[in-house]
């Protein structure tokens, strides 16, 4: 099974780039993060007739949502308010006995103090309940499942382009790392980028749209992140970041990750 995870930043401004990254990748399921659509303008048909079966929302009007369509059949799906948080920031399904979670975290603003932002309290409470929540799932150990989506922390030294200039960088903060190795480890999950990618290599997902020189300059961030419980460490098939969808036109700042999992 293929799984394709990608902020789209708007899929209504992004619907051409969709359709060109499901035909050139061809993902059985398709994760998508801030979505910025409310559930009944979001384009189920226009996925549908790229072969999906079934496509689920968790929308809302101009800000954060996510969606997942799927070729396998959808044995059921749900959502959650991680942490009470009324924003649409988690969405889930289950085929062939797996389950797959979409995630958005908060991106937290930009000043690294929970004081005086407010943003960076909100991201850092969300991270909180999200490891409390994932902790007291039942069969931890054994039951397949999948994280994927936009966590917005780039938790390893070679997930930043440079770690000792953005340690007090929002998404690169000790906090944040270490609330996010606390999700992590809750399952635990394995983290599938970097079973294929070595920890000393660097690995990226975003880059800024304030860089028009992006690829040259390459100061890139690993904020998309994709995790399986260790049930399904042994079935792991492959693993790469679609950078070249970064410079298509009219892109989202993020690339997609794909990995393929047997199942």
């Amino acid at each position: 099974m293929r799984i394709i995870s990608y902020n789209v930043n708007s899929i209504r401004e992004r619907l051409r780039a969709v359709r060109r990254i499901v035909r050139k990748y061809e993902p059985d399921v398709l994760c998508l993060q801030e979505t910025k659509v409310v559930d009944d303008l979001f384009p189920r048909r226009e996925l549908l007739e790229l072969g999906f079966a079934d496509v689920v929302v968790a929308g809302q009007k101009g800000y954060h949502g996510v969606a997942i369509a799927s070729r396998p059949r959808i044995d059921r799906s749900w959502s959650h308010a991680i942490g009470g948080n009324p924003e649409k920031r988690h969405l889930a399904i289950e085929v062939h006995g797996v389950e797959i979670h979409d995630v958005y975290v908060p991106a937290g603003g930009p000043l690294p103090d929970p004081d005086r932002n407010p943003a960076f309290a909100r991201k850092l409470a969300f991270l909180t309940a999200l490891g409390r929540w994932t902790e007291r799932w039942p069969d931890r150990q054994s039951k397949p499942r999948i994280l994927v989506g936009d966590l917005n922390v780039a938790p390893l030294e070679h997930d930043v382009w440079d770690h000792r200039k953005m340690r007090r960088t929002i998404t690169h903060t000790e906090r944040e790392v270490a609330l996010l190795e606390t999700v992590r480890s809750a399952l635990p999950w394995v983290d599938v980028g970097r079973v294929f990618v070595p920890p000393e290599e660097k690995l990226f997902t975003w880059w800024s749209y304030r860089a028009p020189n992006w690829r040259q300059v390459d100061k890139g961030r690993r904020l998309d992140h994709a995790w399986v419980s260790e049930a399904l460490r042994d079935q792991l098939e492959g693993y790469f970041v679609a950078k070249e969808v970064r410079g298509w036109k009219k892109p989202s700042d993020h690339a997609p990750v794909v990995f393929d999992v047997k199942v």
